[in-house]
């Protein structure tokens, strides 16, 4: 059976990453039309995850919180943790079309293939946009994302999207940090804007 695997949330400074596995027929997803979730409305983002759930032979995912982030980026290891991390989804009988972090696509395939065990593993650039079954794990892994974020909202209040190119996002986590004296919850220490806001007062 053929696999597609994408993750959602690698870049956020708030909030955890996703990485999500969909098995199935290419041309039966390929009909309802998925694409790169990022090109998708939050709304069809949620009707297409209904559909994918009920159409896929199987749908997967992980979701990564930012311990886990931190301590893998701290060593620069973070397409280690998303390797070892699809790892864990991998059926040996199956084939399987990763949207590749890496720069090397033949250095991540062999990467999860030595996981995994699975030699079946290609992993290409631009696979969320050109496989369906890419594209669907990437809808799996936005929206699972998506519910993730809503949670840390409730509990900490609104950061907009969560990303270092937000100014809201930067914004929130400045006036909370000024306020507290320390970060809130749910944040990626380890990440540059981070480091920039707290300066020398980063709390731990």
């Amino acid at each position: 059976m053929l696999c597609g695997c994408d993750e959602a949330g690698r870049g956020p400074v708030i909030g955890p990453m996703v990485v999500a596995v969909v098995c199935g027929d290419p041309e039966i997803i390929k009909r309802i039309g998925v694409r790169d979730s990022k090109t998708l409305s939050e709304e069809t983002r949620e009707k297409m995850f209904e559909r994918i759930m009920s159409l896929a032979v199987s749908v997967k995912f992980i979701v990564v919180k930012e311990e886990q982030i931190d301590e893998s980026t701290y060593k620069n290891e973070l397409n280690l943790l998303e390797a070892k991390t699809i790892a864990r989804m991998i059926e040996p009988e199956n084939e399987y079309i990763i949207d590749c972090p890496d720069v090397n696509e033949e250095r991540f395939s062999k990467l999860m293939t030595e996981l995994s065990g699975n030699p079946g593993i290609v992993s290409k650039h631009k696979a969320d946009v050109n496989y369906p079954l890419v594209s669907a794990a990437s809808i799996i892994a936005k929206v699972t994302r998506e519910k993730e974020v809503l949670k840390i909202k409730n509990e900490i209040g609104d950061f907009g999207s969560g990303y270092p190119s937000d100014e809201r996002t930067i914004t929130f986590l400045k006036d909370y940090f000024r306020k507290n004296r320390k970060l809130p919850p749910h944040v990626r220490r380890s990440w540059k804007t981070v480091k920039s806001i707290t300066t020398d007062l980063f709390e731990y």
